[in-house]
């Protein structure tokens, strides 16, 4: 037999050489050293730190959006045009800002206090460092007629001292114009206008396909006017609900049309609204030229052009730019200009919103929230009286009665309280407003619908018929 591990006669080692096992195909590819369990910690390093990354960017944009949307009263207020953007709605109590609404692919609607535009507008009237008042209404998308006739009278009261103020938007709604119509110059966009709507909208009723599906509704009902629950109960709006919604809505329209044709009486308002489709066609189809011709603006023309027309009164930033006219934004007036504060204190507790039960962010009225407030300001000796502003249409049983009894608690103390009824009071925002020594209802308030309802519904077996 012979050795396959021998080697040849020429070689040196001689018989004594350590036989080698020859290299196989892919041994010359290098090895990893490093085990799978070295592997998985480095992976999960990596995802430890792309998360704190992450969030430390999060951490960041959160924190430039909360210092950009806060304005600074150290900044100096120069000389020039109180700009007023109300972008969004107004309010009586703006909820409170997502900052990372924007991250999560949602959009913070943005609120303005009305409490700070009348503010604004009353004390910029007798200040010489306002020269002119611009209302920028391009993206305004409306408010309560209380909060819009309150605003519209600050604008009275600045054109009361011989104070310019404008107002522009592409086109005009029925609450943008209701603001728009206390100015001393109207302007629109060639490509907008004047379109009034007036009060009313729509409602779905299911009561049909409901019974399609074979659900009924338990309903109890208190009240004869509590339509809430209509929508399961018919498949029409029943002659009840017709009539109170007749009642609140023409209240509304007259109220709107009296501060609009006080404010413009000179407008031809009423042959207008009756026909605003002859007069658009009367005027060509331009919507612009029909609104300028029944007086209900005063200037058309783009925004560049009204804000060459602004920098002629309250003056150019750069004279090369003439359109950029000195500018005193809203929330740095109001930051720098803080309402006076003399005299005994009162504390001012808004339930503005839907009344939800337990705590609440701004916007929503918490029944626990609004109670501490009023139970804090009754325990304070320093606080002479309670206000209490009700911009609600109800909710929550329980915590409506939960701020009721703070009242009555707070009242037992012989403390003074006052309820201020802004743009709506119903159902549970009535409700709370039974306890105090007075109350102070708006005249261009929605009424109250008072009544109980509670729904439970139930299935029974059916099947699709052949």
């Amino acid at each position: 037999m012979t050795d396959s591990t021998a080697n040849t006669p020429n070689d040196p080692a001689g018989p004594w050489a350590i036989p080698v096992r020859r290299p196989l195909p892919g041994d010359d590819k290098p090895k990893s050293t490093t085990s799978f369990p070295r592997k998985v910690w480095k992976l999960l390093v990596a995802i430890k730190d792309g998360l704190a990354l992450l969030f430390l960017l999060l951490f960041f944009v959160a924190l430039f959006g909360l210092l950009a949307g806060r304005p600074n009263a150290s900044l100096p207020v120069s000389e020039g045009a109180l700009l007023i953007e109300l972008d969004g709605i107004v309010s009586e109590q703006p909820a409170e800002v997502d900052p990372f609404a924007a991250l999560s692919g949602g959009a913070n609607l943005k609120e303005t206090r009305v409490r700070d535009v009348v503010h604004a507008l009353e004390s910029a009237a007798d200040d010489k460092r306002v020269t002119s008042v611009v209302l920028d209404l391009d993206r305004f998308l409306g408010g309560g007629q209380v909060s819009l006739a309150e605003i519209g009278s600050a604008i009275d009261k600045v054109r009361a001292k011989k104070k310019p103020v404008l107002a522009f938007a592409t086109a005009y709604t029925t609450d943008s114009y209701q603001i728009a119509s206390h100015a001393s110059e109207i302007w629109a966009d060639n490509v907008g206008g004047v379109a009034i709507a007036g009060p009313g909208g729509s409602r779905l009723y299911y009561k049909g396909l409901m019974d399609r599906l074979g659900i009924t509704a338990h309903i109890y009902r208190v009240g004869t006017f509590k339509s809430a629950v209509e929508p399961y109960l018919r498949g029409d709006q029943s002659p009840e609900a017709k009539e109170a919604d007749l009642a609140y809505a023409s209240a509304l329209w007259d109220n709107w049309l009296s501060d609009v044709k006080k404010a413009r009486p000179a407008a031809k308002l009423d042959a207008y609204i009756a026909g605003t489709a002859a007069a658009v066609r009367a005027a060509g189809g331009d919507m612009s030229k029909a609104s300028l011709d029944a007086g209900l603006i005063d200037k058309v023309g783009s925004r560049m052009a009204f804000d060459s027309r602004v920098a002629e009164i309250s003056g150019a930033q750069d004279d090369s730019r003439p359109w950029e006219y000195n500018a005193i934004p809203l929330e740095n007036w109001v930051a720098a200009n803080p309402p006076e504060t003399k005299g005994s204190a009162i504390a001012v507790v808004p339930v503005v919103g839907e009344i939800v039960d337990g705590e609440a962010p701004n916007g929503l009225a918490g029944g626990q929230t609004v109670a501490e407030h009023i139970l804090d300001a009754a325990s304070d000796s320093g606080v002479k009286a309670i206000v209490l502003r009700v911009d609600s249409p109800g909710g929550s049983v329980l915590a409506s009665e939960e701020i009721r009894q703070a009242l009555l608690a707070a009242k037992a103390k012989k403390l003074p309280i006052v309820v201020s009824m802004a743009n709506v009071a119903a159902s549970g925002g009535y409700w709370v407003a039974t306890p105090p020594t007075a109350s102070l209802p708006s005249p261009r308030r929605s009424p109250d619908r008072s009544a109980s309802s509670v729904l439970r519904a139930s299935t029974r077996r059916w099947r699709r018929s052949a």
